[in-house]
């Protein structure tokens, strides 16, 4: 067994606990918003059709944003579709996943919905087949009062009261081949700066997301987040960051590293940033909006998309999360709170059913995949200030990466002295002694410590057995002299919280 070793030290802090670090994502993708969010006629289901046992896992699961309604849908989504009487909306063509579009679910119904789930919601604008006039029309159908055409309209709809939308995304992924509307990072720069002013023309205090590239491993990367800024600076508050990890071959050492990866990209973003601030001289710095991130066996997507039909919420991006899955979204997790001074959003793509946490049967039972757990108990518990706590491990070699800590951590500390320290043991064989130093916050106590992990590391859950894998306490952790010392399995996320003892 090897040996690591934590420091908490409340001088050690990074930055506020960013609450829209807990995002997630509902985009009209196979079954997340049908037989998802919503189904009437569902046992659960409320008077507006949306299932009442999804909405308990929501707010379980603790996300705090909810982007919407892409993704790569946004991208040929005209708005007015969605809103209105149900029986008069028109049934479209989804270009982006080949599906068709009934438009039950619109801006007013999702908008219920978030006040429902006790959400914020995060709107996207079509920046790829429309443009300024649309984006406007939709802030001003959601954000104004009464007293103009599209906010009377929106009443007249049954939405007395202004959606008050603070949160908006220019466009999708927009160097992307696959996205409707592509375009190079000038054309769209330019675009999304005329958009943004004209938005802030009707509400200037509006929070503007810019699309940075779709991944770090495009060709666009680098240049595209600078030609893009270069562009819109003055205009935005974000850029936005996207990335997916999977297992590939067998490789479980590198995968249970990606974390690696994200710190790299978000470096990166940071740097092409602050190199845009220097150029303009500005005083306000981008912060980015992880708007999409999570573990996808995109590898596999091709094979599933419908080509010869148009289907209604096809199954699709079904991906069933093992033991591995849930300990790598873990390390994201830390990853994230890592760079909570300029990561100030992110966005876990996506809440059901499509490549995320919550799963569902239509007219049947909803259940917790793995990496509901690493990511509900983050939410949970990771609160006040993120501790920098300068991690000692061994390191293991990795295919992708070289050599990497198998030790990776976080910690969080509040202003009554609650302390939550995250950590993930990288290894795919050893297990790990981790001493925690929290001698520097004076005598406290353990409340409680618990782990995921499996001896099977492919294990998942299921609706006939939905608690197969989830967090158990870790018997292992003793204090003594203000030191914790506890054992990591391999594959494991572990979740230890301390207390002033009183």
């Amino acid at each position: 067994m090897t040996n690591a070793a934590v420091t908490i030290d409340r001088k050690l802090r990074v930055a506020p606990v960013r609450r829209r670090l807990f995002g997630s994502f509902v985009e009209h993708l196979g079954r997340c918003v049908y037989t998802g969010i919503h189904e009437p006629g569902h046992p659960t289901a409320d008077a507006e059709g949306f299932r009442r046992d999804v909405l308990d896992l929501v707010q379980e699961l603790g996300v705090t944003t909810i982007r919407y309604p892409g993704g790569n849908f946004v991208s040929s989504y005209r708005w007015e579709d969605g809103v209105g009487p149900v029986a008069q909306r028109p049934v479209r063509l989804d270009l982006a996943w080949h599906s068709t579009e009934p438009n039950t679910v619109g801006v007013n119904e999702f908008m219920r919905w978030c006040r429902l789930a006790g959400v914020e919601p995060m709107l996207a604008v079509n920046l790829g087949t429309r443009g300024i006039q649309e984006a406007v029309d939709l802030l001003e159908y959601c954000n104004i009062e009464s007293g103009t055409h599209l906010s009377d309209l929106r009443r007249e709809h049954g939405a007395k009261d202004a959606h008050d939308v603070r949160m908006w995304c220019l466009g999708n992924e927009m160097d992307g081949s696959w996205q409707v509307g592509r375009r190079t990072a000038v054309e769209y720069g330019r675009l999304a700066a005329q958009t943004a002013h004209a938005m802030r023309l009707v509400d200037p205090k509006l929070e503007l997301v810019v699309c940075g590239s779709s991944s770090s491993s495009m060709s666009t990367f680098g240049a595209w987040e600078a030609d893009v800024l270069a562009e819109t600076y003055d205009e935005v508050d974000y850029i936005s960051a996207h990335a997916y990890y999977e297992e590939h071959e067998g490789d479980t050492a590198s995968f249970l590293a990606s974390a690696v990866d994200m710190d790299y990209f978000i470096d990166s973003v940071v740097a092409a940033a602050d190199l845009a601030r220097a150029k303009k001289k500005a005083k306000k710095r981008i912060a980015i909006s992880f708007d999409e991130w999570n573990v996808w066996y995109l590898s596999r997507t091709p094979a599933q998309m419908p080509t010869a039909s148009w289907p209604v919420a096809p199954r699709l991006l079904e991906d069933r999360y093992s033991v591995a899955d849930a300990v790598t979204v873990g390390g994201l997790l830390i990853c994230l709170l890592r760079h909570s001074d300029r990561v100030h959003a992110a966005s876990l793509a996506q809440l059901v059913n499509v490549i995320a946490p919550i799963m569902t049967e239509p007219g049947g039972r909803a259940w917790r995949q793995t990496t509901f757990h690493p990511f509900a108990l983050t939410a949970r518990y990771a609160t006040g200030d993120v501790l920098a706590v300068q991690p000692t491990s061994p390191q293991q070699e990795t295919r992708r990466y070289g050599d990497v800590p198998v030790l990776d951590a976080v910690a969080t500390v509040d202003g009554d002295g609650q302390v939550a320290v995250f950590a993930v043991n990288r290894s795919p064989a050893e297990p790990l002694t981790l001493t925690v130093d929290a001698r520097s916050l004076g005598e406290t106590r353990i409340v409680e410590c618990v782990t995921l992990s499996d001896p099977d590391i492919y294990r998942f859950n299921t609706a006939d057995e939905p608690d197969a894998v989830t967090p158990r306490p870790n018997r292992s952790a003793r204090m003594e002299q203000g030191r914790v010392e506890l054992v990591l399995p391999a594959v494991s996320w572990t979740m230890l919280r301390l207390s002033p003892a009183r």
